[in-house]
């Protein structure tokens, strides 16, 4: 059964995701980032190239040649994983096959436009039984 991890209290989710990814990253796993909105993805993409300051968080997109050398995958759809993943949910809503992956990171911020959709996510994975991780992150990651 999939995993699922809320981080709550971010003052940025994507700055956060951006946090959270570069330590993936440097640890070597592998992550599968759902993001269905272009601009969100577009944003996410141009900070992944600046963190750290002096480097970057290796990434490229699922539809790109390198996604099957790559840790750290940006996709707009959850066709089939392309690795049995841990997925960062960058959405308002329940990802789509999300039960496919051993691992779900939900990262929430105190803004209520993310708050909100997070907590009936939340509710969503605990009635259906799914083990939940619940940590404050409001002091960083």
């Amino acid at each position: 059964m999939t995993k699922i991890s809320f981080f709550h209290g971010a003052r940025d989710r994507l700055q956060a995701i951006v946090a959270w990814l570069g330590r993936a990253g440097s640890e070597g796993r592998q992550v599968l980032v759902y993001v269905p909105i272009g601009e969100l993805g577009e944003q996410l993409d141009r900070l992944l190239w600046t963190h750290p300051a002096t480097g970057f968080v290796p990434h490229c997109r699922a539809k790109d040649s390198l996604a099957a050398e790559t840790p750290i995958i940006l996709a707009s759809e959850l066709g089939t994983p392309p690795h049995d993943c841990c997925l960062v949910n960058l959405s308002d809503e329940v990802p789509p096959g999300f039960s496919r992956c051993q691992h779900l990171i939900e990262i929430i911020s105190v803004e209520d436009e993310d708050r909100l959709p997070g907590r009936e996510r939340f509710c969503f994975y605990r009635e259906r039984g799914y083990p939940l991780e619940n940590r404050d992150i409001s002091g960083g990651i």
